[in-house]
């Protein structure tokens, strides 16, 4: 018996070390050693070619980039299921596209169900897997050369090969942000290349190169498969050995080459510009794809990554002459209007400056009601453009992107992300709670062809001027002439106001908001109205054109943080700290992006804001012909719907029914304090008395968010363009 119970243990010994070599150490042996490589993929100049399995053919990239982020959950959680994968994959290729990109590996659910979709599909959906870096050690003290770097890097970019074979075991933190779970799938025979780190922080770059510019040892690299060229710099050198060892690890092990692409972006681009662009963007680094070579024995190649969006960084606007950029007839960029597409234009320097195959592997808008950044030639603006208008947006990037001769791109998202954060909104959220509410104020979030919608299978409201969803149980006041209703999703605070004989272009209605009993006034100057209560903010129905939300000055956000960059004033100082009572509500803005220094000459110049309380009239329902995904309110008879962003409100965690403290009650910016209830009222005039108001109970949800799917009406143009010759 104990002779069976040694033989037993050591087999099972024996398989568990095999399990560990093999699957989690990549230990192998080659037992093919003399077998030549085959590959998917190849590079013919500034082409991709791919076999499907009647040759090699042209194959332009009509791509989507997806994330792991679903509402209720961090990306980092990678939460996805198989269901889900298996669905979205279905609607992507219908959608008319041939390739998904992913930036990190995906939990073991993702490769399964690609490995489902695609088994026996004669029409297969194509994969580009991405390896990610982490954000921390980018923005480190650290240089590229740290083995917390480029050592855990080169480990996850054979994790990942391992991955695609299905030759691979991860537990969670074995790769840097990424899935775990045991991947047993080869997907192999669809994934067409590797793109390989993230868009490179230009100050780590700037710091590797001028650390080891002298320095023989890390300013070159001579490998099996790639190579530095003379003028490579340390970081390119890098990045050359990083590739040549990906290849050989998946030459060696798997007989098998896949396209090689390292990530890049227009803040690290290969080119110079007039030094006030330079100094004002604080350009300090370059990384140029073309000085990293490859030798025979790489059959794939490699092709330049890029992503470019429309608005930012718009270094082309600010340059007075084209020649300096290599751009030699401007005019061949001209829009019907007159203005120069610079995106365009951009994308043309790229692929003028590569020999290889330039792929746009992120362009998008995104369909959020926040705006951050505008694009002033052709208006794709990073925010506040409707689904409708993203749609427009992508097939005029893809226009763009084909007709300057790159090899594809890849729409910039999937789906949308509720975990996203924004730098110009970030300020007035609790970022620890960003999965479990919807900010539309944050136009990161919205990227995506899908949205996620609040409620299980519709949302409590729609604002299309119907009103069957309402009931007397949402009655907050119900005055002689006019009665004010409340509720509220993970996305917005509904309004309803009901006054006999309404006319939206005669009657002006008036909605004031207590939400903290730490400020607001009683009276409003401008308007001429009082209230019951201290008000912190009044929305203001004046018309389809002139309608508005406002907030009690001491209660602005913006000023709370910006008042420097805005108005050129510190808001703590003496004298500029608004009265706790004050009369005056002001509009609310939102801060820009925007180059104003380039465009005055001024150093000193303001930075620009544009008003986001501004209300805009329309059909906020899907299913509707006329819907208008950025309308904000709807009248229809007697009734008005108005929905109204959490943020917009200064929420800051509508999960947990967070808002702003008091900006300047010993805080000095902005913290966060919890309420159960505000109070609202309505008019329609300006009243004698005081405006009654009564309070609505406020319950959070916590973590327990509620959504639906929906495919936006920019997925269907997207498709309809994509497919046109099918």
């Amino acid at each position: 018996m104990k002779k069976f119970i040694v033989i037993v243990s050591v087999i099972v010994l024996i398989v568990m070390g095999f399990d560990i070599a093999y699957y989690r150490l990549g230990i192998y042996i080659d037992l093919n050693p003399d077998k030549e490589a085959s590959t998917l993929a190849r590079t013919d100049g500034d082409r991709i070619l791919v076999d499907t399995g009647s040759g090699f053919e042209d194959f332009e990239i009509r791509g989507v980039d997806m994330g792991s982020g679903i509402p209720g959950e961090w990306s980092t959680d990678f939460a996805i299921d198989k269901e889900t994968y298996l669905r979205w994959f279905r609607q992507i290729k219908e959608l008319g596209a041939n390739t998904l990109r992913i930036y990190t590996v995906q939990s073991d659910d993702f490769y399964d169900a690609f490995y489902e979709y695609n088994y026996d599909n004669p029409d297969p959906l194509y994969l580009i897997q991405g390896v990610w870096v982490n954000d921390y050690a980018m923005n480190s003290k650290r240089d590229a050369y740290d083995s917390r770097i480029i050592g855990t890097f080169e480990e996850d970019c054979k994790s990942a090969v391992d991955v695609i074979h299905g030759s691979k075991k991860l537990s969670q933190g074995d790769m840097e942000s990424s899935g775990n779970g045991t991947y047993t799938r080869d997907i192999s025979d669809w994934v067409i290349g590797y793109i390989l780190g993230v868009e490179w922080e230009d100050v780590t770059v700037a710091y590797t190169d001028e650390k080891y510019k002298d320095n023989e040892k890390y300013s070159s690299y001579s490998g099996e498969y790639m190579y530095s060229s003379e003028d490579a710099t340390p970081f390119e050198a890098l990045l050359a050995r990083a590739g040549d060892k990906i290849i050989t690890y998946e030459t060696q092990r798997y007989k098998q080459q896949r396209l090689i692409a390292f990530s890049n972006w227009p803040t690290t681009d290969p080119f110079d510009y007039p030094d006030e662009i330079t100094e004002y963007y604080k350009k300090c680094a370059k990384v140029d794809v073309e000085h990293i070579l490859t030798t025979d024995k790489f059959i794939s190649g490699q092709f330049a990554s890029y992503h470019v969006y429309p608005y930012y960084p718009d270094y082309i606007s600010y340059v007075e002459d084209y020649k300096t950029l290599g751009i030699k007839n401007i005019d061949r960029f001209k829009t019907a209007d007159g203005k120069i597409n610079t995106y365009k234009a951009y994308l043309s320097m790229l692929t003028d400056h590569h020999t290889m195959p330039v792929v746009i592997s992120e362009f998008g808008v995104s369909t959020g009601r926040g705006m951050a950044q505008r694009d002033r030639n052709t208006g794709r603006n990073q925010g506040h453009m409707s689904e409708k208008d993203q749609g427009e947006a992508l097939i005029e990037c893809y226009e763009d992107i084909i007709d300057t001769d790159c090899a594809g791109g890849c729409v910039f998202s999937w789906q949308d992300e509720w975990f996203k954060r924004t730098w110009n909104t970030m300020y007035a959220i609790n970022m620890k709670r960003n999965p479990y509410w919807s900010d539309y104020q944050t136009n990161e979030q919205y990227f995506g062809l899908l949205s996620f919608d609040p409620g299980e299978e519709e949302s409590i409201c729609y604002v299309d001027g119907k009103t069957d969803e309402w009931s007397g149980d949402d009655v907050v006041m119900d005055g002689e002439d006019i009665s004010v209703s409340m509720k509220y999703d993970e996305k917005f605070i509904y309004f309803m106001v009901e006054k006999d004989k309404l006319n939206l272009e005669k009657d002006k209605i008036y909605i004031p908001i207590d939400t903290t009993q730490k400020s607001g006034s009683t009276y409003c100057d401008s308007n001429g109205l009082k209230f019951e209560r201290a008000t912190d903010f009044l929305i203001v129905i004046d018309g389809r054109n002139k309608s508005r939300m406002l907030v009690q000055e001491r209660y602005e956000a913006l000023r709370s943080t910006y008042s420097e960059n805005i108005w050129l004033y510190d808001t703590y100082a003496e004298g500029k700290v608004p009265e706790r009572s004050s009369s005056r509500f002001v509009p609310i803005d939102m801060i820009l992006q925007t180059a104003t220094v380039l465009e005055s000459g001024d150093v000193n110049a303001p930075s620009e804001v544009y008003e986001t309380g501004k209300l805009r009239y329309g059909n906020a329902n899907p299913k509707s012909k006329d819907y208008d995904s950025l309308a904000d309110f709807c009248a229809e008879g007697d009734r008005l719907e108005i929905k109204i962003p959490w943020q917009m409100l200064n929420f800051s965690d509508p999960s947990r029914m967070e808002i702003h403290d008091d900006y300047y009650d010993g805080n000095y910016g902005i913290e966060h304090i919890n309420i159960s209830r505000m109070y609202i009222g309505a008019a329609a005039g300006v009243p004698e008395e005081r405006i009654a108001m009564k309070a609505a109970v406020l319950e959070g949800w916590d973590k327990k968010v509620t959504y639906h799917e929906r495919l936006k009406p920019s997925y269907y143009m997207l498709q309809k363009y994509w497919r046109k010759d099918a």
